[in-house]
């Protein structure tokens, strides 16, 4: 009979290592159907996936602590099982005993790795001793070297330092409602904090389905960050909107919600199949087209278009702790030359006089700020219309220079922070 919990830590060795090894989505590994997580228990697949979220988040200062212990580097696999223990002692407060002897038990279990259960055990051991008082000086989550250089060029060293601490904070539950004469019963029936217009904000959320107004559709769930972009379009009630990139759909629904005629693309029809269940809980009407926005061809024009692109999502670090370590350089480049294209495509299909909003999930400037700079210098029809902090009910710190709203991790810490985003709103002007 397995140990009580080996199952689960066996997963969240399989999950480790297809982040790490083969560069897979937390999010594809976990999702229905899964091979990694399919035949364990509810808890089982939760503990996995919380003790695999936990050594990503801490990723940096655990290697730095293993390398002090270790005299030479071990296989992958085994750096992987030590990489989880230290996780469950310094992190997770876990039972020494039952992850050290989980640890070994893993190491056991590998036909090329059982003779090293021996050097496994003396270094967890090593790590629930003394290495406790070491971590104390590693309390921040240190991003990749790739993505920190970047990061400290576009915002900073203070910035980045107070960036990477919110990344190991507890992420609260942010929901739109969809109905403002709904925001005070709901407030009290979730026990929530209202956060701005429509949103509110849950410390402790547990089951999201099972939350008072859910299956009513009276709200969905959407990070206060991620619902500015469609909060800066104005005046769209029986207005034509286009939302591209639109999957899994919190933007899509707040357009609806805003009286806007809207169009609902994206290229992923798996992605879009949360978006078709959000329309439907909540009631609201979209036309869903599953297309490649470089090909597409809509045939009218637009009075507002709403472009989240694709991008290198670093702004949801706190909430995918994998996402640094499935992205190089190269990847970024890519990203930044295919926003492009989209956002140059896109604005065609917008009438003259018609408004365009630019976002991404991004902390880097050149997926945000330099990225629209390119594209007003070489569009003549192009130009900004600054973003109003006032009617967003956004503090007027959070504007750039040049009228454009970009949010950071590390904003509200005392609240739980948010997503980074950089948002710009561009008008037609002829």
């Amino acid at each position: 009979m397995a140990k009580p919990g080996l199952s689960a830590r066996i997963a969240a060795l399989n999950l480790l290592n297809g982040v790490l090894t083969d560069k897979r989505p937390m999010s594809e590994m976990t999702d229905a159907g899964s091979d990694i997580l399919r035949k364990l228990s509810g808890s089982e697949r939760a503990r996995a996936q919380s003790l695999t979220l936990s050594t990503l988040r801490y990723l940096e200062p655990i290697d730095v602590l293993l390398d002090f212990y270790l005299k030479k580097e071990p296989p992958l696999r085994v750096r992987n099982i030590l990489r989880l223990c230290a996780a469950e002692l310094l992190v997770d407060g876990i039972s020494p005993h039952a992850a050290i002897d989980s640890a070994v038990s893993i190491t056991k279990l590998g036909r090329k790795t059982v003779h090293i259960a021996g050097l496994v055990n003396a270094v967890c051991r090593k790590l629930d001793g003394e290495g406790r008082e070491h971590w104390q000086e590693h309390p921040t989550q240190e991003l990749p070297y790739y993505l920190r250089s970047i990061m400290l060029n576009d915002h900073g060293a203070d910035a980045v330092a107070l960036i990477e601490e919110a990344h190991v904070r507890a992420v609260p539950l942010d929901i739109t409602v969809k109905r403002d004469e709904d925001m005070a019963e709901l407030a009290d029936l979730l026990e929530a904090e209202v956060i701005g217009d429509k949103a509110l904000r849950l410390q402790r959320a547990g089951q999201v389905s099972a939350l008072a107004g859910f299956e009513e559709g009276a709200w969905w769930v959407q990070d206060f960050a991620a619902s500015l972009p469609a909060k800066c379009l104005a005046g769209i009630e029986d207005a034509k909107v286009l939302d591209l990139c639109a999957a899994p759909g919190g933007k899509t629904l707040q357009l609806a919600a805003m009286g806007g005629h809207v169009t609902a693309m994206d290229l992923s029809k798996h992605r879009l199949v949360r978006l078709h269940e959000n329309l439907s809980r909540t009631g609201l009407a979209a036309k869903v087209v599953t297309a490649d926005v470089l090909t597409w061809k809509p045939g009218v024009e637009y009075d507002a278009i709403l472009l989240d692109a694709p991008c290198t999502a670093t702004g949801t670090i706190r909430r995918h702790p994998d996402l640094p370590h499935l992205k190089d350089k190269a990847a970024v480049i890519s990203l930044v030359a295919l926003q492009k294209e989209m956002l140059e495509r896109a604005f065609e299909w917008l009438k003259p006089g018609g408004q365009m909003i630019y976002s991404t999930c991004s902390l880097l400037k050149r997926e945000g700020e330099e990225q629209i700079a390119e594209f007003l210098a070489g569009n003549d029809k192009a130009a900004i219309e600054p973003i109003d902090a006032d009617a967003l009910g956004v503090p007027h710190e959070w504007l750039t220079p040049e009228g454009y709203l970009r949010t950071l991790p590390s904003y509200w810490p005392e609240n739980g922070g948010m997503d980074g985003f950089f948002i710009a709103k561009l008008v037609k002007t002829k």
